[in-house]
C-alpha cells in the first residue's frame, strides 16, 4: 500500500513553506524592524506573514509561487506599512521622547580590514541615529526609502513590493533621501573610536566633570531620555551644549553612584548597559559627528518595557 497521496503532498509541502520561511526569516526581520523600531512589532507582522504564507502553501487551488523570498517580503512589508497606523496611534500619547526598542546583539570583535565596510554598513543601516530620523517619513516614505535605500531593492522592485508606479517610486525615494540626508549624512563612526569616546564620556558623566563633558559634547548635541513615563527620561528632546552638560553634571550627583556598566552591541553598535543593584537601569547609545570624535547625538533607553531583552 503506498498510504495517502494526497496526505503526503500536504506534508511535502507544509515542510517546503516552513524551509522557505526559515531561509527567509532574518532578511524579513531586518526590513519589518526598520519600518517599525519595535522587536514586539516585528515580531507580531513576522507571525501574520508565516500564517498568509502557511495558509498559501496549504492550499491546493493556489497556483505555486515562483519566488517565495520575493512573495515573503511583498507580504511583510506590507503587513509592516498597514501596523504602522496603530504605532503611530501609540507614540502620539508616549510620554516623553520614542526611542526604537533596542535590538541587542553579542559585541563583535574588531572587524577584519575587508570586512570593515560591511560591518559599518550593517550597523548604520539600524543605528539609533537613522531609525530616529525614519520616524519623520510618512510610512510609504520609509517604506521606499528602506527597500531600496537600505536593502538596495532596485526601483521596478521596490515598485512591485509597495504596488505603486516605478514613477510613484522614484519621488518617493527621492523625497525620503534628502530628508534623511538633511538631518543624517550617511555615515558609521568605526567601532573603536565610538567605544573610546563612550568610555570618556561615562567617566566624565559619572564623575560629574563639567570641563571633559564640554569638550566631548558637540556644540549642537542632542540628548533623549526615553523612560516613557516609567522611568528617569525627559519629556523632550534637549539640544546644546549647554544644557545637556548641565543636566549631566546634576544628573551625576543623584545616579552616579552605585551603577555598574557592561559593554553590547545595540543597534549594531558598540553601546552601554547600565545596571543598578543587579537591575538593568538603561541602554546607552552615543552618535558621533561625521569623521570626528565629537559627541552628536546621545540615545539613553530607560523604559523597562523595551529592556526585556537586556536583562
Amino acid at each position: 500500500m503506498s498510504g495517502n497521496p494526497a496526505g503526503r503532498a500536504d506534508v511535502v509541502a507544509a515542510e517546503g513553506a516552513t524551509r522557505e520561511y526559515a531561509e527567509h526569516r532574518e532578511l524579513l526581520f531586518s526590513l519589518v524592524y526598520n519600518l517599525l523600531a519595535s522587536v514586539a512589532d516585528t515580531e507580531d507582522v513576522l507571525q501574520d506573514t508565516w500564517l498568509a504564507w502557511a495558509a498559501r502553501a496549504a492550499d491546493p487551488a493556489a497556483a505555486p509561487v515562483e519566488h517565495p523570498k520575493a512573495y515573503l517580503v511583498r507580504i511583510a512589508v506590507n503587513r509592516a506599512l498597514a501596523q504602522q497606523a496603530a504605532v503611530s496611534r501609540r507614540r502620539e500619547t508616549y510620554v516623553g521622547p520614542w526611542l526604537p526598542e533596542p535590538l541587542v546583539g553579542p559585541l563583535e570583535e574588531p572587524a577584519a580590514v575587508g570586512d570593515a565596510a560591511a560591518v559599518a554598513e550593517r550597523a548604520e543601516s539600524v543605528s539609533m541615529a537613522l531609525l530616529v530620523v525614519l520616524e519623520t517619513l510618512s510610512p510609504l516614505e520609509r517604506g521606499a526609502f528602506v527597500l531600496h535605500e537600505v536593502f538596495g531593492y532596485s526601483g521596478a522592485e521596490t515598485a512591485g513590493i509597495l504596488g505603486r508606479s516605478p514613477a510613484a517610486v522614484r519621488q518617493l525615494v527621492r523625497r525620503a533621501r534628502e530628508h534623511v540626508q538633511a538631518r543624517r549624512p550617511r555615515y558609521e563612526p568605526e567601532p573603536a573610536v565610538r567605544r573610546q569616546v563612550t568610555e570618556r564620556f561615562l567617566a566624565a558623566a559619572l564623575g560629574g566633570d563639567l570641563r571633559a563633558l564640554l569638550e566631548l559634547l558637540a556644540p549642537d548635541v542632542t540628548l533623549w531620555g526615553d523612560g516613557g513615563g516609567k522611568a528617569p527620561g525627559g519629556l523632550r528632546p534637549l539640544t546644546g551644549r549647554g544644557k545637556v552638560t548641565r543636566l549631566l553634571v546634576g544628573l551625576a550627583a543623584k545616579t552616579g553612584r552605585g551603577l555598574a556598566f557592561d559593554w553590547r552591541s545595540v543597534n549594531g553598535a558598540p553601546a552601554v548597559v547600565l545596571t543598578a543593584g543587579g537591575r538593568t537601569f538603561a541602554a546607552l547609545v552615543l552618535d558621533l559627528v561625521p569623521d570626528g570624535d565629537r559627541i552628536a547625538g546621545i540615545y539613553a533607553v530607560s523604559n523597562p518595557d523595551k529592556l526585556g531583552a537586556l536583562s
